[in-house]
């Protein structure tokens, strides 16, 4: 499938890199220093989703604060241990793009998520964090922003996303979607397009914008 566009936004993890067993090891350890039932645990999406909203839906209002400061401190201390990588095509893609034509739009923080893409020598120029915005995904609001940022129409900007709350995101906000299936099963994925990662996406810049090229 071929799409024109002006600009390309990224999910970070599960799309641009894996940090599935940092993730795994972090979140499992707050899960047993917090008390969570292994069940009710086991019951909460955890991939695509800011931290605080995963949180809320385990713990009172009162000690999110609390608890989203612990998750963020294991996380960022877990970067060193080795469990984030470049998902293929990555660094190849990006590589091959403006500066000004992409950005990273991801669930977790700031300091998280540039510390994750420095660990495999990504450095977006536009980088939209969970600290950036008030509703996460599946809300519009962090697409939205980034298009606004970079100075594109929505409907010019191809969101890239590996989770069903990231692209209903990017549907809301009336741009073009590709899935990955790194993370997800391809039918709980509904978008324009769906690979099976970055390796099977291709792009060209052109006077009037980028073409991509998109496919198995």
């Amino acid at each position: 499938m071929k799409i024109s566009a002006d600009a390309l936004l990224f999910d970070n993890d599960g799309t641009l890199i894996s940090s599935l067993e940092s993730v795994h090891r972090c979140w499992s350890r707050w899960a047993r220093e917090y008390g969570i039932p292994a069940e009710d645990f086991a019951r909460v999406e955890l991939h695509g989703r800011p931290a605080s909203d995963i949180i809320g839906d385990l713990l009172p209002a009162h000690r999110v604060p609390e608890a989203r400061a612990r998750i963020d401190e294991l996380e960022l201390a877990d970067v060193a241990g080795g469990g984030v990588v470049a998902l293929p095509g990555t660094v190849e893609l990006l590589g091959r793009l403006p500066v000004d034509r992409w950005a990273v739009v991801t669930s977790a923080n700031r300091e998280l998520a540039e510390a994750r893409l420095a660990a495999v020598g990504i450095s977006p120029a536009l980088l939209i964090s969970a600290d950036d915005i008030t509703r996460g995904k599946p809300d519009p609001e962090p697409f939205l922003l980034a298009a606004d940022k970079l100075g594109f129409a929505p409907a010019r900007c191809v969101v890239f996303e590996d989770a069903p709350a990231g692209l209903a995101a990017g549907r809301a906000a009336g741009m073009r979607t590709v899935a990955l299936t790194t993370t997800a099963d391809r039918d709980q994925l509904v978008a324009d397009v769906v690979v099976k990662d970055l390796s099977a996406v291709s792009v060209k810049a052109t006077e009037g914008g980028l073409e991509i090229t998109a496919g198995e």
